[in-house]
């Protein structure tokens, strides 16, 4: 069974394209501008990777939310087709994508779920918001307005969300429409935004593919090291009796971890 599972890996390792395999951990775009503070694989990853004594196959969902227009397909585009299309229509309901990855050479796939902005379009949408352990938040920076409505979506999406703790991106989109001058100026108010949705900040472009890739290494990173933590966590058995209190309050602690490094959204 090793033996087979060896090959398997290495079947689904060689169908990833180098730019998809990830040995080092993507930092954030602004250090100063995001609640997840880790730049490396936590120990146990490195560990339970080399031991190879992991599932041989890690998942995460990610959903891209917000005002239509913003560059939502574009981004999707971009980053798994490298392709950019002005004259795309507007998305209708939802796209699926899944993405493979080969972290620590260990397959990883990240469904990507696109989702329309029009109104008549969102009841659709939301049905497809369950169990996403990433919320994209896109916003235009030409359109101050789509920053505005990014609470929102976000309050939206974590109301139909199972996932306790979603990794939360505000991503800038049609960066290259910006001057330096004029984005610089405009990140005070965006970085205070994406503080108080406590979201990590980003600036992107379709166009151009600027930081397309080291955003989606960067989310593609922070998800797998969290399955692999949230898989080998320490879990204690209940035993009836005299353990019972004690059994409790490792599970309380074990939650607390969960989310150990940044805050949940309510």
């Amino acid at each position: 069974m090793p033996q087979v599972r060896s090959n398997v890996m290495k079947m689904l390792n060689d169908e990833v394209p180098e730019d998809r395999k990830i040995t080092t951990f993507q930092g954030p775009y602004k250090m100063e501008c995001t609640p997840y503070q880790q730049l490396d694989f936590t120990e146990m990853t490195y560990r339970k990777c080399s031991e190879e004594k992991i599932n041989w196959l890690k998942l995460s969902k990610m959903i891209i939310i917000g005002d239509v227009s913003v560059g939502k397909t574009s981004i999707v585009n971009r980053f798994c087709r490298k392709i950019f299309d002005s004259n795309y229509k507007s998305t209708i309901g939802v796209d699926f994508e899944v993405e493979k990855f080969c972290i620590l050479d260990v397959p990883f796939c990240l469904q990507i779920w696109d989702t329309a902005g029009q109104e008549r379009f969102k009841s659709i949408a939301q049905s497809y918001y369950r169990g996403a352990q990433v919320i994209l938040l896109a916003f235009d920076f030409t359109n101050i307005k789509s920053l505005c409505n990014c609470r929102t979506w976000l309050n939206e999406a974590l109301g139909v969300s199972s996932s306790l703790c979603p990794f939360i991106f505000l991503v800038g989109t049609k960066l290259d429409l910006m001057s330096k001058t004029i984005r610089q100026n405009m990140e005070k108010n965006i970085m205070k935004a994406a503080q108080q949705l406590n979201a990590e900040y980003w600036a992107i472009s379709s166009k151009t593919g600027k930081n397309i890739d080291k955003l989606f290494c960067r989310i593609a990173s922070l998800c797998f090291d969290n399955s692999i933590r949230n898989e080998f966590q320490v879990k204690k058995q209940i035993i009836i009796g005299t353990n019972l209190l004690s059994s409790n309050e490792n599970a309380n602690q074990n939650f607390v971890r969960k989310c150990e490094g940044f805050k949940c959204s309510k």
